[in-house]
């Protein structure tokens, strides 16, 4: 089936045992008319199609693909594209190469975390997780690969269960791509560019004073002080999880019952006022830490709440609750009782009042308990009205 040897990639004469041999394919005819330039063989007969060009005065030689994985028409097609790519200037085994030391996308999202994430945002390690558990399938793709049918699928496989989360990966993509044009990794098309987001509904949900109760109830039975103390806090103060995690006892005034976030979300301190409950349970903490939650993790404290939080809702007997419907809680419970929205957005760190328009509707409550108390008033004052006899 195979000739002698006639040349190697553009070495006429004979090669050395040991190297790679190009030979031509007797049967089927694969000289530069037909694009190919024949197969090379190991001397452990693995048969490699090849192409061989001179190009810009330099040799240059693209390996094909493997016979007979590959077929020879299925060569010659690829052979006739790489033709047509040097008659245009092109440099076919240059781009490959350029391809093959090309970023991948897991390198190109260290960039991202080490020069941009974690010098900016305190939730960078959400992102990593992100990235971990939801982009595995990228990591070791060369970006230029990456397509917007590739983030198209992950966005939609997340989207199922997850709709709002799976934005949140969708944008952290385009983020990375964006990142990686700021410091010139990258200047093509972002992918995650063009990508429908899935509709977000605000979501409300808030504890109940009943719900309240039985969540206060299963953390009394909850053997680990550290989980019960930490949601506690958490309900009490109406601070984001993340600041909860993070307090440090040198942050807290007792006397003037206040506790200092030095920098929350939007990137400002606040002081949170601490109710006398709250300060009941500090109270009882040991403070053998400088956090008021150490933990031997890798950050010095409480790191991951929420086995423990199902574990506590599971006992309270109360569904579709989350961690952070305990800060909302506290700003829901605010606006029932009667307190302004901007009162409610300051006391929740809020750096808009559009952050906090959620609770308007919920202050209607005491409006509508004034409008029912003038309309007895009114009634009180006049007589209701006779009804008409027919």
């Amino acid at each position: 089936m195979f000739r002698k040897p006639v040349h190697q990639c553009g070495v006429k004469g004979e090669a050395r045992w040991g190297d790679f041999l190009l030979f031509e394919f007797s049967t089927y005819p694969m000289g530069i008319t037909q694009g190919v330039d024949g197969l090379r063989v190991t001397p452990n007969g693995t048969k490699t199609f090849s192409w061989c060009r001179r190009t810009n005065g330099t040799l240059e030689r693209v390996t094909i693909g493997r016979w007979p994985e590959l077929s020879i028409d299925e060569a010659r097609r690829i052979a006739t594209h790489l033709n047509a790519s040097t008659a245009d200037g092109e440099n076919p085994a240059e781009q490959r190469r350029q391809r093959k030391d090309e970023t991948t996308f897991a390198e190109l999202f260290t960039v991202y975390l080490e020069r941009w994430a974690k010098v900016r945002k305190r939730t960078w390690r959400d992102d990593e997780s992100k990235f971990r558990i939801h982009l595995l399938p990228l990591h070791n793709k060369k970006i230029s690969t990456i397509t917007r049918s590739d983030i198209s699928l992950i966005h939609t496989t997340i989207g199922k269960k997850q709709p709002t989360y799976a934005n949140r990966v969708l944008a952290l993509v385009s983020k990375v791509y964006n990142v990686a044009k700021e410091v010139g990794l990258w200047n093509g098309e972002n992918p995650a560019s063009g990508i429908r987001h899935f509709r977000e509904a605000s979501r409300d949900r808030f504890l109940s004073s009943e719900e309240i109760q039985r969540m206060m109830n299963a953390l009394l039975e909850e053997p680990k002080w550290m989980v019960r103390s930490f949601f506690q806090i958490a309900l009490l103060t109406g601070a984001r999880r993340a600041n909860v995690l993070a307090m440090r006892w040198e942050q807290i005034d007792t006397d003037r019952a206040v506790w200092r976030i030095p920098e929350t979300k939007n990137g400002k301190p606040v002081i949170v006022p601490l109710v006398p409950m709250a300060l009941d349970v500090l109270a009882q903490l040991p403070r053998e830490s400088e956090w008021v939650f150490p933990s031997a993790s890798r950050t010095g404290h409480f790191q991951e709440p929420r086995k423990a939080w199902e574990r506590i809702l599971k006992r309270a007997q109360i569904d579709d609750a989350r961690i952070h419907d305990l800060r909302r809680t506290m700003g829901s419970h605010q606006a029932i009782t009667g307190a302004s929205l901007p009162v409610i957005g300051k006391s929740l760190g809020h750096a808009s009042q559009q952050a906090t328009a959620i609770y308007a509707r919920l202050s209607l409550d005491p409006v509508r308990i004034a409008m029912e108390k003038a309309t007895e008033s009114m009634l009180g004052v006049r007589q209701k009205p006779e009804s008409v006899q027919n």
